[in-house]
């Protein structure tokens, strides 16, 4: 590590303690010739705890580094002679202990594995008192997107701009101060923080005052926090602008932006103070900073991150120009903020003990989106959206190295690597489901009880369902609220244990123990006998080793309906197998209503015939989400052998009467990847046959496709879906239009206004001429507007010149003209790219270990890339090629990362299926004879 100057005394955020005498020396170098460290495991000794952080910071912008001091105040709750804690990449020195005895230096040790520090002393600590510890620290800035780094843009002139930002979530603060990093060491912290006057600094809490220093520079003091976390603190040292507003509640709302980039912030301004007063009203209780910040970081990893006080985003997740930004960059900033402002509750005031319940945390944050955005925002549609989550989930969920949504973490690769889709959409989706259970009512005054019971503090998973259980026969029920009092003066409360199951009162810790504790999701497999319907769970898994599926057992709330009755039926079912018995007979029976519940269901016998035929006759007697989740359902069943291909092909065709955008996108969802297989294995025959049998299937909601922004939300994304595959599979009226709306906007040297939503379809044909990606790529450096840079980035990259495709790669890499951090989306789009799949994995390969140094082992980013560009191959030689890879690297290069066992069984999976099935689908394509449209190019 490299050393920088030492902060001296006078530079201390306050004076020792009274009577203390400072020692003679100043200065205690950690011994790395010392005896054993004094503790052996990778969390830290609950004997002693912080009470009070006192942090200053002076981070230089020129050299690149930082120095601080930090005093921390400590309860010794056990006697002991070491005060063990986190630091990372830190030089540490000048390590104090003050007691009322006086002020004495400590010893010092380091277990660079476990990230620790041990603060050894001569004396004993005593349990019941209290002691302050002083370090003083120094380091670069980080070289990831962790910790304390450096970020950096360009003016418009050309000028790059350097900043300094934080990103501690989840075990990162020990990168930039000696802390207790683990989530249920909370404590108050008080910041200062020493500038050029040139810059600004913010931090959680509102500044209260700064102070000029000798040599020009300023140092501002922030106020005190209120109890949180370590991975909670932020700070920024930038030359960012801001707006302003307040929300009903009093709250100062400010968005920070770089100063040319701070028209695009109204958006996000407006949004954030709307749902800041949602949340203060939902939950009743009052959001307890007096601001709330939020910032666009130029270089930030993942979308955005809930510091308490001070949330930041990527550009991309804030900033909105409406006349430049589509409808989706609308929905989906829109998310993005209501995710973050529901951790200031869910996660900030509430915490979980430990990672091995982010969930409670990040399935809270992505469930409330939907939560808030429904009654904040109800033309965003949100409702349309939420189910492709629960797909996305159950992809991760239907593999063996899958893990449950609570399971023990250790060390901080496992802890980054919880940050995945089983935390947040299956998270998301399991308490959807439990609202469904529970009732709306019920489940929100389970989880006001829930905030109130445990602000401020850390929680498990069972406090959560002690909640939820009798929620009108608690002495903490809000009876203030009259919506609340009300309901329970129904006495019907959680949907009535009578309504669900005929037996035990209604235990949901009991109930959501199997949804928590256990990984995967169980099938159902359903067979009509007359009135008598016969249930029987097993897991979901793809894989043929059919042991692995034994073993489980959930407790499920099904839902169903009849073609004889729109009425909902309800029936927990808590065996292996049980029986439920029809009002009457039905023609077709629908279970899993609106697929609220995360499980999905076989129809056994001749019940996905019947389904079929409700669906080519009268599909919109089911719901689109009804409809979306049986697309999902029989092609997934393909997988597992439950359902022939050519059974899931058959449903397939009443898609060219589907309008609505969660079935479509569905059917999407299910057919692509089926040629996409084939792209990588030289069978263009079978694969333009598939191609043209997707595009003829939805040919005709294609050509009603305007080439406008009109409409609402879901038709505006839906048309963006539409006219974008419409082009990428040469559909010749959209490839016709696309080429003449590119030509005339190269003609106005990009001056021409294009409608928002179809501008990806018009990059996508122009950047496949070297003329035009060059003229793409020449407006991508000059435009400030960070939707349009994306579109633009995302059409370059389905390019089919090579050349132009490693180009892209290598310099998002090196940070030149693309960002790092745009680097995995650039690689996964270019794998998924028929002309540069290989060059994707040779380039992971290549700059592997360049990859887990900035984005981290374990990070949901090198996950990302891991399974993005191998999760289409489906041949033995891919397979080989991948294990021999992943295979040669050792632990501290990723080989126990989950992700690679995930890539290994995808590949294995595509390679059964493709085995399977690719004579059934060529047989049942050849059948259908659709007629031959124009080739790809």
């Amino acid at each position: 590590m490299l050393a920088a100057p030492l902060l001296l005394l006078l530079f201390l955020p306050f004076p020792p303690s009274s009577g203390a005498q400072l020692p003679d020396t100043d200065r205690v170098q950690v011994d790395l010739k010392a005896p054993p460290f004094p503790w052996g495991s990778m969390r830290l000794p609950k004997t002693i705890s912080p009470k009070h952080y006192d942090l200053t910071i002076h981070p230089n912008l020129t050299t690149l580094d930082f120095t601080g001091v930090v005093r921390i105040q400590l309860d010794v709750h056990e006697d002991t002679n070491a005060i063990i804690l986190h630091s990372k990449h830190l030089h540490i020195s000048n390590v104090l202990l003050f007691a009322t005895e006086g002020v004495k230096p400590l010893k010092v040790s380091e277990h660079p594995r476990f990230n620790q520090l041990a603060l050894e002393s001569d004396s004993v600590l005593a349990k019941g008192r209290r002691y302050e510890v002083q370090l003083e620290f120094a380091a670069n800035f980080s070289e990831s997107y962790h910790g304390f780094y450096k970020s950096s843009y360009r003016t418009s002139s050309g000028e790059v701009r350097v900043m300094a930002s934080t990103q501690f979530e989840a075990t990162f603060a020990r990168l930039a101060f000696p802390c207790f990093d683990e989530p249920a060491f909370k404590a108050n912290f008080t910041i200062r923080i020493t500038r050029e006057p040139r810059h600004i600094a913010i931090s959680n809490m509102p500044m209260v005052k700064t102070d000029e220093l000798p040599g020009g520079l300023l140092k501002d003091h922030f106020d005190t926090t209120v109890k949180m976390s370590t991975y909670l603190v932020a700070y920024i040292v930038s030359d960012f602008l801001s707006v302003s507003k307040t929300t009903q509640h009093g709250v100062k709302i400010s968005v920070y932006a770089v100063p040319e980039k701070i028209d695009q912030t109204a958006f996000a301004l407006d949004a954030a103070v709307k749902l800041l007063d949602f949340y203060d009203d939902y939950f009743d209780i009052p959001y307890p900073l007096p601001k709330q910040d939020l910032a666009a970081i130029p270089d930030f990893q993942s979308g955005a991150m809930e510091n308490w006080g001070l949330t930041t985003y990527r550009e991309t997740g804030l900033l909105f120009d409406p006349d430049k930004s589509s409808a989706s960059d609308k929905l989906g900033i829109t998310k993005v903020i209501a995710h973050e402002l529901a951790h200031q509750w869910f996660g900030n005031l509430v915490t979980m003990e430990w990672w091995n319940d982010l969930w409670l945390n990040e399935g809270f944050a992505k469930f409330m989106e939907f939560i808030s955005l429904r009654a904040t925002y109800p033309e965003l549609q949100v409702d349309d959206f939420f189910l492709g989550k629960c797909f996305e989930a159950m992809e991760v969920d239907s593999l063996s190295s899958s893990h449950p949504v609570s399971t023990p973490v250790e060390n901080p690769t496992q802890i980054q690597e919880m940050f995945d889709d089983v935390s947040y959409d299956k998270g998301a989706c399991i308490l959807n489901m439990l609202r469904d259970f529970l009732t709306p009512e019920a489940f929100e005054i389970g989880i006001i009880r829930y905030l109130k019971r445990y602000s401020y503090q850390n929680t498990v998973n069972s406090h959560l369902w002690e909640s939820l259980t009798n929620v009108c026969n608690s002495d903490d029920l809000d009876e203030g609220r009259i919506k609340h009092k009300e309901f329970c003066s129904k006495r019907d409360v959680q949907s009535g244990a009578t309504k669900w199951y005929s037996g035990d009162e209604l235990d949901v810790r009991a109930i959501m123990d199997t949804w928590t504790l256990q990984e995967g999701f169980p099938l159902v497999t359903v067979e009509v006998k007359g009135r008598e319907v016969r249930l029987s769970q097993e897991r979901y898994l793809k894989t043929d080793d059919y042991s692995l599926t034994e073993g489980f057992l959930w407790q499920i709330p099904l839902t169903y309906m009849t073609s004889t009755s729109s009425t909902v039926h309800r029936f927990l079912l808590k065996t292996k197998t049980d029986v439920l018995y029809l009002p009457e007979k039905a023609d077709w029976v629908k279970f899993n209503v609106d697929m609220s519940g995360y499980y999905m269901v076989h129809y056994a016998g001749e019940g996905w015939n019947s389904i079929i035929k409700l669906l080519h006759h009268n599909h919109t007697a089911l719901s689109s989400n009804d409809r979306a989740s049986l697309i999902h359902n029989v092609f997934q069943l393909v997988s597992t052998e439950k359902v022939r291909l050519d059974t899931a092909l058959e449903l397939s065709l009443y898609l060219s009467k589907e309008t609505e955008i969660m079935a479509v996108t569905q059917g999407f969802g299910e057919l692509v990847p089926l040629y996409k297989l084939m792209e990588k294995r030289d069978m263009a025959a079978l694969e333009n046959q598939m191609k043209d049998y997707i595009v003829d299937l939805f040919r005709g909601l294609i050509g009603r496709q305007e080439w406008t922004d009109s409409g609402s939300v879901s038709q505006r994304v839906l048309r963006s879906y539409l006219l974008l595959f419409g082009c990428f599979r040469n559909y010749a009226p959209c490839v016709s239009k696309a080429t003449e709306l590119f030509t005339k906007w190269k003609e106005s040297d990009g001056t021409m206004s294009l409608p928002v939503d179809i501008t990806m379809a018009v990059f996508l044909i122009g950047a496949r001429t070297p003329e035009g990606w060059d003229f793409l790529l020449e407006k991508y450096r000059s435009s400030l507007q960070m939707s349009v840079k994306s579109r633009m980035k995302s059409a370059m990259s389905t390019s089919p010149l090579q050349e132009k495709l490693k180009w892209m790669m290598k310099h998002s890499l090196s940070n030149v003209v693309m960002k790092t951090q745009d680097l995995p989306d650039v690689m996964v789009s270019v794998s998924r790219n028929p002309h540069g799949y290989k060059m994707a994995w040779d380039f992971l390969r290549a700059n592997w270990h360049i990859l887990i140094k900035k984005f981290e082992l374990g990070s949901s980013t090198v996950s990302f890339m891991v399974t993005g560009v191998t999760s289409q191959y489906s041949t033995r030689e891919m397979l080989e090629e991948v294990r021999s890879f992943f295979g040669s690297l050792d632990e501290d290069s990723g080989s126990e990362m989950r992700c690679i066992r995930q890539a290994y069984e995808t590949i294995e999976d595509n390679i059964r299926w493709t085995d399977r099935n690719l004579p059934l689908l060529q047989a049942w394509l050849d059948k259908r004879r659709p007629k031959p449209l124009h080739e790809d190019l």
